[in-house]
């Protein structure tokens, strides 16, 4: 069993890399609105306790199966003690079923991600961004006000792989991911 942390700021492709690397190895993928989307539908607004429930079912349930892994895309804000505790807890989780850990973390320029925020993929998933003036000024909030890409060395894990995917298509992130660590 693999889980693979694909993280990276809004937008910066996570879920797109998320669904070609999923082609590529056949490790089920898990973005975040997955869990986000539904309890935003059911509750009328975002209800963080809810998702992190929900989360925490899939993870303890799917780290028990018989998948060879999972794709979780996060947006980590390294800021926050609270989202590296986050990213701990939920690592353990696999851990304990003996799983590998990967780190895999995505950057690209505000101005490549603001294009991205309005794409017909990330739409077509994400009905909360459907709202392009209100999902760009909260890209542009989260920007100001929490710090969403690593500092050089920041991240301790053996197993992370940091991509600068600016001008590189999805496809193309994915095999790096893959050919880099052999999946």
């Amino acid at each position: 069993m693999k889980l693979v942390f694909l993280i990276g700021d809004a937008a910066v492709g996570k879920m797109t890399v998320g669904q070609e690397l999923m082609k590529l190895t056949g490790l089920r993928l898990f973005h975040n609105h997955m869990t986000i989307e539904p309890v935003i539908e059911i509750f009328g607004a975002y209800n963080a306790n809810v998702t992190l429930q929900l989360r925490e079912v899939i993870f303890r349930e799917f780290a028990k199966s018989d998948n060879k892994g999972m794709i979780f895309t996060y947006l980590w804000a390294f800021d926050m003690q609270s989202d590296w505790d986050y990213i701990a807890h939920v690592a353990d989780i696999f851990k304990e079923q003996g799983a590998e850990i990967y780190y895999v973390e995505l950057v690209a320029s505000q101005q490549i991600r603001l294009q991205r925020n309005e794409t017909e993929n990330r739409l077509r998933h994400k009905a909360s961004k459907r709202n392009l003036e209100e999902s760009r000024a909260r890209l542009l909030r989260d920007d100001r006000n929490y710090r969403c890409v690593s500092l050089p060395g920041e991240i301790p894990f053996e197993n992370y792989l940091r991509i600068d995917n600016t001008d590189l298509e999805p496809d193309v992130v994915a095999a790096m991911i893959q050919q880099h660590f052999s999946f």
